[in-house]
């Protein structure tokens, strides 16, 4: 979902209201890489839960939580540049 990716480039985790799909199977802790609504990959992070948990989580829980992504790439050019 398009607020879920920009949050998601501004460094926060991801909630379960702003997954779109996730992989089956997918243990917690496992790294995943975070891809947005047009397939292009967004960043890293760490599955806060397991794929069968999440079924069951309310729409605020967190689902991925955020170790990188490519805004962190590009703030630190700004801060290079200006």
């Amino acid at each position: 979902k398009q607020s879920a990716e920009m949050s998601f480039l501004y460094g926060n985790h991801i909630t379960k209201s702003g997954l779109a799909r996730m992989t089956e199977n997918t243990p917690q802790y496992a790294g995943v890489v975070v891809y947005g609504m047009s397939d292009i990959p967004l960043g890293f992070g760490v599955a806060a839960q397991s794929t069968d948990y999440c079924q069951q989580l309310d729409p605020s829980g967190n689902v991925v939580l955020h170790q990188a992504d490519i805004g962190d790439y590009l703030r630190g050019l700004e801060d290079e540049i200006f």
